[in-house]
């Protein structure tokens, strides 16, 4: 498939949105139009990691320039810890800063995207043995909360283990994902959203939903998670059981997608015309498929079924979802959702999944795999 009219798209809005949102940072759309903020949300990485796609795909210095604001933005967030009391400083400084290194081997980059993980190893929580998802230390509400998006945070752990040869990071990262992976996927190949322990004991304590429909449900965008995560802790680890966790979650993913191959935004919820979609979590879901493929040999039985929903999935979110020809559209894929229970853009742009769509289009076009890992890691 040629996927270039899509990128070339995605690198027309990117390019008007850069004067649109000037130094300021989008995160989840209102009828069309993207809000923006201070650099004061866990999503504003994704933006910066936009922008460095697009450098590296077009050389255009625009791109590079805008990008290279960003980091230096991400650098006073730190400077000032702004809002980083929770675990996404991997969604934050993987797209920002580690990617500027990847792209252009800043060693300033380096050292703030270092900093950074030293920022995410501070919430790791002995008993129990998790990265704390939300809230300071002492929160008695957050204090033992783990929830399955921290799986795309644990690279920035990995990666600073790589460069510093500090086991600390890695152990942190690994212990992470196994608990996430005995935790917070089911027996059925399903997952929770959050999962609970006694913070003083580690005890755990049982499965729950921030965002999905019901505790027993599965959000589909926390599934989604899953099907990236466990590759990307494979990819790292060689660890077998991650790589087959990774398979199960997207064959699941996968078989519970309606007909047009786009996710609606939780399995669980009644499905009818007015359900709401989550075009963000099939976005995911595709960019985690293609690092999922990576790992499959020739000859694996799921290799096949995968590319196969790879295509179809993508083909969809191109035809069906995208904003091509809408020239003055800020936002690339329609109908995501944020957080339906709560009214938050149910039905409008995310900025994630603006990113990772355009992520696995980079990478099943031209090979640019994005900024979860370093260039010659395999």
């Amino acid at each position: 498939m040629d996927w270039t009219k899509a990128i070339e798209d995605a690198l027309s809005k990117t390019l008007k949105n850069i004067d649109r949102f000037g130094a300021k940072f989008p995160h989840v759309s209102q009828n069309g139009t993207y809000e923006l903020n201070d650099n004061t949300d866990w999503t504003n990485g994704f933006w910066s990691g936009m922008l460095w796609l697009c450098y590296e795909y077009s050389q255009d210095e625009r791109y590079r320039q805008a990008a290279e604001a960003t980091v230096a933005n991400f650098r006073k967030r730190l400077d000032n810890h702004v809002v980083l009391d929770h675990h996404d400083i991997g969604f934050l400084y993987s797209l920002s800063s580690k990617a500027q290194w990847i792209v252009t081997k800043d060693e300033q980059a380096r050292k703030l995207t270092l900093e950074a993980a030293d920022v995410l190893l501070r919430r790791w929580r002995e008993p129990g043995g998790y990265i704390q998802a939300w809230g300071a230390k002492d929160d008695p509400k957050e204090a033992g909360r783990i929830i399955i998006d921290c799986l795309l945070n644990l690279p920035l752990l990995y990666w600073a283990s790589e460069q510093t040869d500090d086991p600390s990071y890695r152990y942190a990262a690994i212990k992470q994902a196994e608990q996430t992976r005995r935790y917070l996927v089911r027996g059925d190949d399903s997952s929770y959203h959050t999962f609970f322990f006694n913070p003083e004991t580690g005890e755990p304590i049982g499965g729950a939903t921030h965002q999905g429909f019901s505790n027993g449900s599965t959000w589909t965008r926390g599934q989604a998670w899953g099907v990236y995560g466990f590759a990307l802790s494979y990819r790292y680890t060689k660890n077998p059981l991650f790589l087959n966790t990774s398979k199960r979650v997207a064959r699941y993913f996968l078989e519970h997608l309606p007909e047009d191959h786009v996710a609606y935004w939780d399995f669980n919820a009644p499905a009818g015309p007015d359900t709401y979609r989550d075009s963000s979590a099939s976005a995911i879901v595709v960019a985690g498929l293609v690092e999922l493929i990576s790992h499959l040999d020739a000859g694996d039985p799921d290799r096949s079924y995968f590319e196969e929903m790879l295509v179809k999935s993508m083909n969809s979110l191109v035809e069906r979802y995208s904003t091509i020809g809408e020239d003055d559209a800020e936002g690339l894929l329609k109908h995501g959702s944020y957080y339906v229970h709560g009214g938050l853009s149910p039905d409008d742009y995310m900025i994630w999944g603006d990113y990772f769509y355009l992520e696995a289009l980079m990478r099943m076009e031209k090979g640019i795999h994005g900024y979860w890992y370093e260039r010659e890691s395999k």
